[in-house]
């Protein structure tokens, strides 16, 4: 069924294209990346791969500020991993990445289809990551999609309320401890309302989890599940935010019955040199069988130090530390802007735990320290 959609998307991106007389604008663009990766402490410690992100956008104005959009984007990618003259494995694939058809007024927008949906105010360690697996050390952001149907209606105060519905979706994202039934809907809603010097945000998911052998204390293989989100952020000499999440599941399944998730945060730009720029997040987590009770309570701590050197170059640093498993992990970046392409040099360290970020198939597989040289070309 994915792939008819996505035929037929692409069909009438074209046919409407022909139709348009003219008035509509047909662009290609694209996104080539390729990456190299050493990793000693890995048995395979030599990684070579590429990834190439083709993507075909239609936009057909109508009358009194109305639109139609249209994005259809594949994820084409492929990697070899290999300890030299010894052993290897490969991988590759094309998968569709975003394909999605979008109708717009002044105040009003509807899109459906496969597509990215994110929100929430915390930037390394986000209890409200719910629909994407962007992994804040990946420099491009690379996340997969989700299927579902969109709708935002913005007010004239900057006020704004979301309404989604979800379908065909499986993997886990995010915080998910279990995988969601791809075949039955999950819906919610999110309400944006503007405050003195910032935001506040309420947001409501329902899914139904699919059973796993983590929770051997159930016999179910469907478990309905409902999150509460509250987020906001200030801007009050330093920036302030916070992002929390609780989690419910309505059936019994030991500690993972209820998760509380709360992140504070601040950043603030330092006057030396060129501008340093400081954001510091701290997570504290709980696992229960009676909600609130926090009898599993973790900890984490996550800094970002970004420095611009010039107009072209810039080096940012990410730490984060786990206190429960006193497990650090340190990540470096320095980019330069080329004429036509970007290229990265990153160092990294991560430890034999599991990380606190959320981790995406791009970036930071390996345990231990390594190096990634990757070059970004932009069409």
């Amino acid at each position: 069924m994915k792939k008819k959609f996505h035929i037929i998307l692409v069909l009438a991106m074209i046919s409407m294209a022909q139709l348009s007389s003219g008035q509509a604008k047909l662009e290609f663009d694209g996104q080539l990346s390729l990456y190299g990766n050493y990793n000693p402490d890995s048995d395979l410690d030599v990684l070579l791969g590429g990834r190439y992100l083709p993507e075909l956008n239609l936009k057909l104005p109508l009358k009194n500020s109305k639109a139609f959009d249209f994005q259809a984007a594949a994820n084409i990618y492929g990697a070899y991993i290999t300890h030299p003259f010894d052993s290897s494995w490969s991988d590759g694939n094309i998968k569709a990445y975003r394909a999605w058809g979008r109708y717009t007024t002044e105040q009003f927008e509807l899109r459906v289809g496969l597509q990215k949906i994110d929100f929430g105010t915390a930037m390394l360690l986000r209890p409200l990551q719910w629909f994407d697996e962007i992994d804040p050390r990946d420099p491009l952001k690379f996340t997969n999609g989700v299927y579902g149907v969109l709708a935002r209606y913005y007010f004239l105060n900057n006020a704004n309320i979301w309404i989604w519905g979800l379908y065909g979706n499986e993997n886990p994202r995010g915080f998910e401890l279990m995988p969601s039934q791809e075949k039955i809907p999950e819906f919610g809603g999110r309400f944006q309302y503007p405050i003195p010097r910032g935001e506040i945000a309420l947001s409501y998911h329902h899914r139904v989890a699919e059973f796993t052998s983590q929770a051997s204390v159930i016999t179910d293989e469907e478990i309905p599940e409902n999150r509460l989100g509250l987020d906001g952020k200030w801007d009050v000499v330093v920036g302030l935010w916070f992002e929390a999440a609780y989690i419910q599941k309505t059936k019994d399944v030991g500690l993972l019955t209820h998760q509380t998730y709360t992140t504070l945060g601040t950043d603030y730009t330092f006057d030396l040199g060129n501008g340093l720029n400081v954001v510091v997040e701290h997570l504290v987590g709980a696992l229960d069988e009676e909600a609130f009770e926090f009898s599993y309570v973790t900890n984490s701590t996550a800094a970002i130090l970004s420095y611009p050197l010039t107009m072209y170059d810039n080096i940012s640093i990410i730490n984060s530390y786990s206190w429960d498993m006193k497990a650090y992990s340190f990540f470096l970046n320095y980019e330069h802007q080329f004429k036509n392409f970007t290229g990265y040099i990153m160092a990294y360290y991560n430890p034999d735990v599991q990380q606190i970020t959320i981790e995406n198939n791009f970036e930071n597989t390996f345990t231990g320290p390594g190096i990634r040289l990757m070059v970004v070309y932009n069409h």
